[in-house]
């Protein structure tokens, strides 16, 4: 029987200015090296879920345990440093840094955590033949845009760059928030597939959020947000 990934029960969020609560969640399981996706209306609190399950934010009342930790118990730093050691993140906005070249941007997370960083290969050369390896693995080739700053990337390029970004130092768990927004549909089945296969290799865990229900197909469970949240007008 696998283990729970994430396990979160009578969960409420409310923002801080606001009196109405965002999420109201009675109980929600995912299997840790699942493959979910989590669907719903804009506004339903998708992105909010993901910034809960990250410990970015934390909720009103409830629990949220991620990865065998309960996220409530920890203290900022700790909970930074568990973040960053073990959760890839995908974003919407894809926060590359301008003057970091490729190399540079995916190699960031394993500046911050010592664990990716032995995981990645331990050494500097290692750590950059794995960022070569994850870039060309999602069809971008270092040597040819190596020279070219992040913003001269296009969209779908700097997407892919953002992803090898996620994956390298194999966290356990990954958050994609709309990750092949960007892509044309003849490449989004192709890049969520070379995403999905590397998380199987490392074991794990990817909880994406989209609006595309075509690629439900690809994924052990969807959830429908609008349904699991209560809180009001959901």
């Amino acid at each position: 029987m696998k283990k729970n990934a994430v396990f979160v029960r009578d969960l409420n969020f409310t923002w801080p200015a606001s009196t109405i609560s965002t999420l109201k969640i009675a109980y929600l399981n995912i299997p840790e090296n699942s493959r979910t996706l989590i669907q719903g209306p804009s506004g339903c609190g998708k992105t909010t879920l993901l910034s809960l399950l990250a410990g970015i934010v934390l909720p009103t009342s409830g629990q949220t345990v991620v990865l065998s930790e309960d996220l409530t118990k920890l203290s900022s730093k700790k909970s930074d440093a568990f973040r960053v050691d073990h959760i890839g993140f995908l974003f919407q906005q894809f926060n590359l840094i301008p003057y970091l070249n490729l190399i540079e941007n995916v190699l960031l997370p394993c500046r911050f955590s010592k664990l990716r960083y032995q995981n990645a290969g331990n050494t500097e050369s290692s750590l950059k033949d794995e960022a070569c390896r994850l870039l060309n693995l999602l069809g971008l080739e270092p040597d040819k845009f190596s020279h070219l700053a992040t913003q001269k990337l296009s969209v779908g390029q700097q997407q892919r760059v953002a992803a090898a970004r996620a994956l390298i130092g194999n966290p356990k768990m990954i958050l994609a928030d709309e990750p092949t927004s960007a892509l044309d549909p003849e490449n989004r089945f192709a890049f969520l597939e070379l995403i999905s296969e590397e998380c199987s290799i490392n074991q794990t865990t990817l909880i994406m959020v989209s609006h595309d229900q075509s690629l439900s197909a690809q994924f052990d469970q969807v959830i429908d947000l609008s349904i699991l949240n209560q809180a009001n007008g959901f």
